[in-house]
């Protein structure tokens, strides 16, 4: 069940389309909270808000941001959508998203081969997109966050700044997921959108923050990447899978290469193209292995892209396994490139 508790906003901690950072006071003490203000609209210091409070609660990995459910000094918000497709359908906080397939019919239009790189988790994202960058510098790269997650876009300060550095050339939010610079209903037409309503030449596929798991090899969000990847070959794009792997992971089920990884090529009818690294990957069933031309290195291509990113609370410098198999499917992402 929801926990919600109401609170009085004293300091506006930052700002950015979409988002709102909060301090609030509540009884026991002040707290940090989060407004989307496509939902909720904007706060302002001394307004009372209710917050939803749940996870904090549960002490779950939300880095201890409550969420503002509604602003009380609000009689009514009235936000106009596009048209009439909804998104967080069925919940009082259902909205007007819109839909851009209606406006690019062309979703619908083979992938040409472009190359599509489906992760597992959202870390994996910035590291794919600064060693593609890298590696082709004049390619356009298309980020297609799922619902695997947050649903939020804005939530992603990762995604602000692999946009504001250029290694993104844009975004397509799919299924219930919202606020990228186009609207999908799921993933087979945010490839299509990707493609050809934002001339992406290469596509990386994953949730946001906040992959759900249950230490069961089946009961994860991480599976999306194989039906992704399925939609991927079937589409006539070229199917690559981000392995996560972990040398730093203190979880026996994700160490060396983790079970959803292993999960996720068990249950894909495409057969994806992978680079070795780790070496262990030539085992996983299915997969295609390609010797990359070159190995960037993870710590020195984030430090250039001005990058400091963590998987789970780790470094690079700690979990350097996980950074190398991202960089490696970002480098093969753009090797593979019509």
């Amino acid at each position: 069940m929801a926990t919600f508790r109401s609170g009085e906003v004293i300091e506006i901690l930052g700002e950015r389309a979409g988002l709102q950072r909060l301090a609030v006071r509540l009884p026991e003490g002040d707290a940090r909270a989060y407004s989307l203000t496509a939902l909720t609209g904007s706060c302002s210091v001394g307004d009372r808000v209710v917050l939803n409070t749940t996870a904090v609660d549960l002490a779950l990995g939300t880095g201890g941001w409550h969420i503002v459910h509604w602003n009380l000094e609000l009689d009514e918000l009235h936000v106009p959508g596009p048209d009439h497709v909804m998104k967080l359908r069925y919940t009082s906080l259902q909205f007007d998203a819109g839909t851009s397939e209606l406006a690019n019919p062309s979703c619908d239009d083979p992938l040409g081969g472009a190359p599509v790189v489906a992760c597992s988790v959202h870390s994996q994202v910035p590291v794919v997109a600064a060693a593609f960058a890298d590696a082709a510098p004049d390619r356009r790269l298309v980020y297609v966050m799922t619902d695997g997650a947050a649903l939020p876009l804005a939530l992603s300060d990762l995604v602000v700044e692999l946009t504001e550095h250029g290694l993104l050339a844009g975004t397509v939010t799919a299924g219930n997921a919202f606020g990228g610079d186009l609207e999908a209903v799921g993933v087979p037409s945010a490839l299509g959108l990707a493609v050809h309503a934002l001339h992406a030449d290469a596509v990386v596929v994953g949730m946001g923050p906040g992959v759900v798991g249950t230490g069961t090899r089946s009961g994860t969000t991480a599976l999306e990447a194989a039906p992704v990847l399925d939609a991927a070959e079937l589409l006539g794009g070229t199917p690559v899978l981000c392995v996560r792997a972990s040398s730093g992971d203190e979880r026996g089920r994700h160490l060396g290469i983790s079970h959803h990884t292993e999960s996720i090529c068990r249950l894909t009818r495409a057969r994806p193209f992978v680079a070795p690294v780790p070496p262990e990957v030539v085992a996983l069933p299915g997969v295609r292995v390609v010797e990359p031309t070159e190995q960037p290195e993870p710590a020195e291509l984030l430090s250039r892209h001005g990058l400091r990113v963590t998987t789970m609370g780790r470094t690079v410098e700690q979990d350097p396994t996980f950074f190398a198999s991202a960089a490696a499917a970002g480098h093969l992402c753009a090797q593979l490139l019509p």
